[in-house]
Order: C-alpha cells, then sequence, then structure tokens
C-alpha cells in the first residue's frame, strides 16, 4: 500500500504496534471459548489475537503449534537460531512487525545484535557466519515457494552441525512464519505506537 503505515518504518528491532484493518471483538466481548483459544490470557490484549480469535479452534491449533515450535527446545535446534528462522523469513517477505519480535529474541538469546541488524539492515543476502547462513538460506528459500528449498540446503544445514531434529526445527519454524507473515500482512499493518498490538 502505496503511503501505508509499512512503508514509512524500516525493519528494526523496536518494539512496534499493529492496526487491524478489520474491527476485533473489544476484550470485553470476548467469550470464555474465545478466552481458551487464547491460551495465555494476556493475548486478549492484542487486536491481532481478538482478531484471530473470530475462529477459537483455528487460533487456538494455531498457538499451540507457535508454542510447541518455539518454546519447546529440550533438542534440536536452540532457540536462538528457531527465533533466526523466522527472522530472515518475516524479512524476506516483507512483514516489519514480525521481523521486529523475533530479531529481538534472536539477538538477546544469541548475543549477537550486530549479526541481527545486518539481517534487518542489509537484507537476507548480508554476510553470515557459516550456521547462521546455512539457516537463513534454507528460511529464506522456504518463504520464497516451498519448491526451492532443495536437497542443497539440506547439505549445507547438516554441514553446519545440524542433526535431523535441528533441520526439521528450521523447517517448523519458517514454514510457520512464511504462513504467519501472510496472514498478519492481510489483516493489518505494523505502527510505532507500541499500545496497538
Amino acid at each position: 500500500m502505496t503511503g501505508s503505515t509499512t512503508d514509512q518504518l524500516g525493519f528494526t528491532t523496536d518494539q512496534l504496534g499493529w492496526a487491524p484493518w478489520l474491527t476485533p471483538p473489544a476484550e470485553h466481548e470476548l467469550t470464555e471459548a474465545h478466552r481458551e483459544a487464547l491460551v495465555d490470557a494476556s493475548r486478549a490484549a492484542s487486536p491481532y489475537f481478538r482478531l484471530l480469535a473470530r475462529d477459537p479452534d483455528i487460533l487456538h491449533a494455531r498457538t499451540k503449534t507457535d508454542n510447541d515450535i518455539f518454546y519447546n527446545t529440550k533438542g534440536g535446534l536452540p532457540r536462538p537460531e528457531r527465533e533466526l528462522a523466522a527472522t530472515a523469513t518475516s524479512r524476506r517477505n516483507g512483514c516489519v512487525f514480525c521481523a521486529s519480535v523475533h530479531a529481538r529474541f534472536a539477538a538477546h538469546y544469541s548475543k549477537r545484535p550486530d549479526d541481527v541488524r545486518r539481517l534487518l539492515d542489509e537484507g537476507v543476502a548480508a554476510p553470515q557466519e557459516g550456521r547462521w547462513r546455512a539457516v537463513i538460506d534454507a528460511s529464506v528459500a522456504l518463504a520464497a515457494t516451498p519448491s526451492e528449498f532443495g536437497a542443497e540446503h539440506i547439505e549445507a544445514l547438516r554441514a553446519a552441525g545440524l542433526d535431523d531434529l535441528a533441520i526439521s526445527d528450521t523447517i517448523h519454524a519458517a514454514a510457520f512464519f512464511n504462513w504467519a507473515n501472510r496472514l498478519m500482512l492481510s489483516l493489518g499493518e505494523p505502527t510505532s505506537d507500541r499500545k496497538a498490538h
């Protein structure tokens, strides 16, 4: 959208708001089914999650999937690189809001804010070290179209030291955010107002 807030906001690790183009239910209008679908009660403050609560079953499944991909880190890919996959996917897809959230997490958990900043500032082709390069390249290929992701990406991830479970986690994090970006981008836009999220 020409002249939209998205055009004015650059990729950042700052906290952003998000404004829906459709009116979500107000917090006081949420039913018990809506609140259960949110999984986390604090999400009732978010217009994005209230909008998704219009279909409680799908929101509940979406949130459980999201939580399992990013918070179930007993094995497989470490949390910083799961967040990196989400950040790279969001950067490639132009989802400023999602990139800001996951870039903050990637920088925090990895203690590599300069590398995250370079990804945001210069894009997905910016120089990165081997393991991060492999995760970014695989994520971006999946974001472009699943058919772009191939054996060469698996080989690069293996060469970077990822086992089968870590490769699966990379694919799940990137695929989930490829879908999540498109959903968020079709329903609203980021704002500089942190209260609108």
